[in-house]
């Protein structure tokens, strides 16, 4: 199978990096010792996606914390998240060949994720990546998160391309249907979920734990 497209977009968290685990530990520390909430860390897995605002909201209910709270607490956990993972930073094997060879084959790329701008950027500098990337969708940037499709859809329109030429790499199946809803293809990383939770998703069009494995995809030689 070629993966023939003119753009490529990506997902962040689970999906160019591996560090959800960090991510729910930082929340998990804030939910638990300050806010006072009985949560597992394993159900608090389950309530890992989308906005932090939302994250919140689906734990304690709309009305439990201003908006001014929720902005302190937002701040806190990125705070928290990146100290942690700043010593572990790295991309899924073969990210960066994988975008190297994808710019020489003339795809456009871009990012679309629910994380806050400031993530992604403590991300891309970090791996010294940013320059892959013509369009970066976070989540001060849309109104609805995932699998609402405006993320993908104004990645796709900043890039100026359409949707059906686009493919989107995700790793959750909230993501996965946000593409769908898009009208987008997806490759999925299976770093979180297994094959199984996205059966029902038919656009899905390939499975892989890393990039090397995508790698084993053809590309097209050039779109140039």
């Amino acid at each position: 199978m070629v993966l023939n497209a003119k753009a490529f977009l990506f997902d962040l968290n689970g999906t160019m990096i591996d560090d959800m685990d960090y991510h729910t530990q930082a929340w998990y520390e804030i939910i638990t010792k300050e806010l006072g909430s009985q949560l597992s860390r394993t159900e608090l897995e389950c309530e890992m996606y989308g906005k932090n605002e939302e994250v919140l909201n689906r734990i304690f209910g709309k009305d439990r914390f201003t908006n001014q709270e929720i902005s302190r607490l937002s701040s806190e956990k990125e705070k928290r998240y990146q100290l942690m993972y700043k010593p572990n930073l790295k991309g899924l094997p073969g990210l960066i060949p994988f975008l190297e060879k994808s710019k020489l084959a003339g795809i456009k790329m871009g990012i679309g994720s629910a994380a806050i701008l400031d993530n992604i950027r403590f991300v891309i500098d970090g791996l010294n990546i940013r320059s892959f990337f013509d369009s970066i969708v976070s989540a001060e940037n849309v109104q609805e998160s995932k699998p609402n499709p405006e993320t993908f859809l104004n990645v796709a329109a900043a890039l100026n391309v359409h949707p059906i030429d686009c493919i989107v790499f995700e790793d959750a199946p909230k993501g996965v249907e946000a593409a769908l809803n898009a009208g987008m293809r997806c490759v999925v990383l299976t770093t979180m979920h297994p094959k199984e939770e996205f059966t029902h998703y038919s656009n899905v069009i390939a499975f892989a734990s890393n990039y090397n494995e995508i790698m084993g995809i053809s590309l097209p030689e050039s779109n140039i």
